[in-house]
């Protein structure tokens, strides 16, 4: 057969441009029709490239962390008996492509479908791949029992529960190992430092008393509405609402470049969730229209989806605030970053028992730190103490989150 250009796909709605992220194949291999070729990055999601056809890889269009527009070279594929001579086989160093006037015919320009989640080489989920690390396995030498060959979890941990025990004397070491910033991992550092170079911050850590919510929160679960379960954060986005309301400054973006600041109506909060790939903050747009179960549900399915890979471009952008929460690993306090261009962000630290003084004796309550920060540049530090003391009361006080504002 003559050679086949695969190219990169349309991946998303108005995407110009993807990041190679991971390659599954490198110049020599032989690919069946569908096999995974590569896996790419647009803004925070990724997919992975199938080949269109069966053949015999004989070039790659780039290396990973390489940005390509659409529609551009991403794989030769060649006849496997050898019709079409391969490139030099350096994955590594990939040939640049060749000019127009000595490109061979093609019989086809092939636009590849689009998947969702990433192999490698062996085919093992990236997280596999650390795993392997961390116990010093070979993933060449673990057999996989997922589709296609792919090595799973339970495999890794079937090879390192049967590989010789025998006690060593640790050994010394000197080796370094470099790790390419790509894919979401780079999308992530170049946020933080938009933010950081971008924003002064002002960060603000005020003690709440949480005994009398977790005693609602404990209460109300006993009864869960449509397998829906009330953590602490819905009863925190729906506080956020009535002091926003009140202060309709925090519940927006500013873009500095133009020197203006957007108050939104609409408080569509980010909740910062962690992902085997990296940081990810889905998206619960009006929380003012939903109840804290409504909340709950929405949180749950964003969550899982970000984790899962499956979140779309719409639930992992529009935020006006966010909120971080390191759950139990949470630490007394934190110093959060503000998710640029918003101007706020809650941060959520881990709940204790503390001795508390009443008036006559000390008593165990249920403590917890909310560490803020506001953008000094359009929030002076009145404005943002306001706004901690407003949830301090709406989460001591839960009653208050379910009575209606006065009009």
């Amino acid at each position: 057969m003559a050679e086949i250009i695969v190219r990169l796909p349309d991946v998303g709605e108005g995407v110009a441009e993807a990041e190679l992220v991971e390659w599954s194949v490198q110049v020599g291999d032989v690919v069946r029709e569908d096999q995974i070729l590569v896996a790419v990055m647009t803004d925070k999601a990724t997919v992975e490239i199938p080949a269109p056809h069966a053949g015999r890889v004989t070039w790659v269009g780039g290396a990973v962390g390489e940005t390509l527009a659409v529609g551009s070279p991403l794989v030769r594929l060649g006849d496997v008996a050898g019709d079409v001579a391969p490139v030099a086989p350096d994955a590594a160093q990939p040939a640049a492509p060749p000019q127009k006037a000595v490109e061979p015919p093609l019989a086809s320009a092939a636009q590849a479908p689009v998947r969702a989640s990433t192999h490698s080489r062996p085919l093992a989920a990236p997280s596999v791949r650390q795993r392997a690390r961390d116990l010093g396995i070979d993933l060449r030498f673990v057999p996989g029992s997922g589709p296609g060959g792919r090595i799973v979890h339970a495999d890794v941990e079937r090879y390192s529960a049967g590989a010789d025990a025998a006690p060593v004397r640790p050994l010394a070491r000197s080796e370094v190992t470099e790790v390419k910033v790509v894919g979401l991992r780079r999308k992530i550092a170049e946020k933080m430092a938009l933010s950081k170079s971008r924003i002064p911050h002002i960060t603000i850590v005020e003690e709440v008393d949480v005994t009398a919510l977790e005693d609602l929160r404990a209460s109300l679960n006993k009864e869960p509405r449509e397998g829906a379960r009330l953590t602490l954060l819905p009863f925190l986005m729906r506080a956020m609402v009535k002091a926003l309301t009140e202060q309709p400054a925090l519940n927006a973006l500013f873009d500095d470049d133009a020197g203006v600041i957007r108050r939104h109506c609409a408080i569509n909060i980010g909740v910062a969730t962690q992902t085997p790939n990296g940081l990810l903050v889905p998206v619960v747009r009006n929380v003012e229209a939903r109840d804290v179960w409504d909340c709950a549900r929405e949180v749950d399915r964003l969550a899982n989806r970000a984790r899962d890979g499956s979140a779309t471009r719409d639930e992992l952008g529009g935020s006006t605030i966010t909120i971080t929460s390191l759950g139990a690993l949470g630490a007394i306090a934190t110093t959060p970053v503000i998710n640029y261009p918003e101007v706020a962000i809650v941060g959520v630290n881990r709940m204790a028992f503390r001795p508390m003084w009443n008036g006559t004796a000390f008593v165990p309550r249920k403590m917890m730190n909310l560490s803020s920060s506001f953008d000094h540049r359009v929030i002076d530090g009145w404005d943002a103490a306001v706004f901690v003391q407003r949830l301090k009361t709406l989460l001591e006080t839960p009653a208050l989150i379910f009575m209606e504002s006065p009009t």
